[in-house]
């Protein structure tokens, strides 16, 4: 069986927040945090990303950019703005 091969196929395909520009819009399909690069175990972001309101569904806009690396992004998530890592964006899959 080649699930994670399918799985790693089907991310690489997807857009993903961490990879939006500024003035991009659209929803919030699924958050798969197995393969991001981050601090944080996957569990933990995968929590830490659903309390800030990233959950299938929620519709989103980039605000802003920082100025070195474009990191951190400003982000509205339906009716709050909050800040995250492009690194941690990585793992909000939009459809």
């Amino acid at each position: 069986m080649r699930k994670s091969g399918t799985r790693n196929q089907k991310r690489a395909t997807a857009k993903l927040l961490g990879n939006a520009r500024r003035g991009f819009c659209g929803t919030v399909h699924a958050i798969e945090a197995q393969d991001v690069t981050s601090t944080l175990h996957p569990t933990e972001l995968e929590s830490r990303l659903i309390e800030l309101g990233f959950v299938e569904g929620a519709r989103i806009e980039v605000l802003h950019e920082g100025i070195i690396g474009r990191d951190p992004i400003a982000v509205r998530v339906d009716n709050n703005t909050v800040a995250v890592r492009r690194r941690e964006a990585m793992a909000v899959v939009l459809g």
